[in-house]
């Protein structure tokens, strides 16, 4: 049963984006260069390949900046092994190379590129925020392969270990001091699942109320809700809120249902409860003390298979 509701939450999911990319093939923004982005899809692997798996996005400056900035960051940390990049998202594959004429390798193709290259050790470091409904996708597709390298090690997602969560909240106090001058709401806007893994963010909540008063968490398509959001600052003298993505990279979700100017998006909701609202269109892969911990995941993937 829990398998059937899962792949229909992700048909849902599926669905949602196909949508949402539709009406983005009419696009009337400017997204950035694809051809500055590495996409890191490239043959002549070796028998050592560590594949970075992200959802993806296909706001390409950003993509650049968050996901690239992730596996520029591990390639630099580990030589030794080819670093190479799979997407989940095929919508966001199709939607980049029907617009961009650039193709990224979905999990199965880079697998299968794997194999192709004669690839023996294989280390696979997911960029997600959890273990949710794309981790447990992709621990499938790996099990299909589990008879194709010699050993197959999988890093851990970015909040895994209570010393994750710690750094984690450390650094989304330390990039956003600036604006705690006492009237100012920082709100960060996290993707939200229906999986049980959902509960990182009631946890992101509580670790971040004891660093801070003025930290909030919410998500777009779960708990807490901007409803939420909205009653647990009210009444508390803010006059200003600071909104950034809990995400991984600032794509669709950060550009439009945060900061987009819609009856729906967080700015608009903030601002008619009659706060200035400032966003802050950076994923969180853009940081360096973020990529840093992916980086530590990816060590201990690759310690594990000496």
């Amino acid at each position: 049963m829990k398998k059937l509701l899962a792949l229909a939450l992700c048909l849902i999911l599926s669905l949602t984006c196909l949508i949402a990319f539709a009406e983005e093939d009419e696009e009337n923004y400017e997204t950035g260069d694809a051809t500055l982005d590495l996409v890191r899809n490239e043959d002549e692997i070796g028998e050592k390949e560590l594949l970075v798996v992200s959802f993806g996005t296909s706001f390409n400056d950003n993509r650049r900046l968050t996901i690239g900035g992730i596996e520029a960051a591990i390639a630099d940390a580990i030589p030794e092994y080819s670093v190479r990049r799979a997407f989940t998202a095929q919508i966001i594959i199709d939607h980049v190379e029907r617009r961009d004429n650039i193709h990224i390798d979905n999990v199965d193709e880079a697998l299968t590129r794997a194999v192709n290259n004669g690839v023996k050790t294989l280390i696979v470091q997911p960029t997600h925020l959890m273990h949710g409904f794309e981790y447990d996708e992709l621990m499938a597709a790996l099990g299909t392969y589990a008879d194709a390298f010699e050993q197959v090690i999988v890093g851990e997602p970015l909040l895994t270990s209570e010393s994750d969560f710690e750094r984690v909240a450390d650094i989304l106090v330390d990039i956003t001091k600036e604006y705690n001058d006492g009237k100012t709401a920082i709100v960060y806007m996290g993707h939200g699942t229906e999986h049980e893994s959902n509960a990182v963010y009631a946890r992101m909540q509580d670790i971040l109320n004891g660093k801070a008063e003025n930290y909030y968490v919410g998500t777009v398509e779960a708990e807490p809700s901007i409803d939420d959001v909205v009653a647990a600052i009210k009444d508390k003298g803010y006059t200003r809120v600071i909104l950034r993505p809990m995400m991984v990279v600032a794509g669709d979700h950060a550009n439009n249902d945060m900061a987009g100017d819609e009856e729906d998006s967080w700015k608009t909701i903030l601002t008619n409860e009659g706060y200035t609202v400032e966003c802050i269109l950076e994923g969180l892969g853009q940081v360096p003390e973020i990529q840093a911990i992916y980086v530590e995941h990816a060590e201990a993937a690759v310690a594990e298979a000496e």
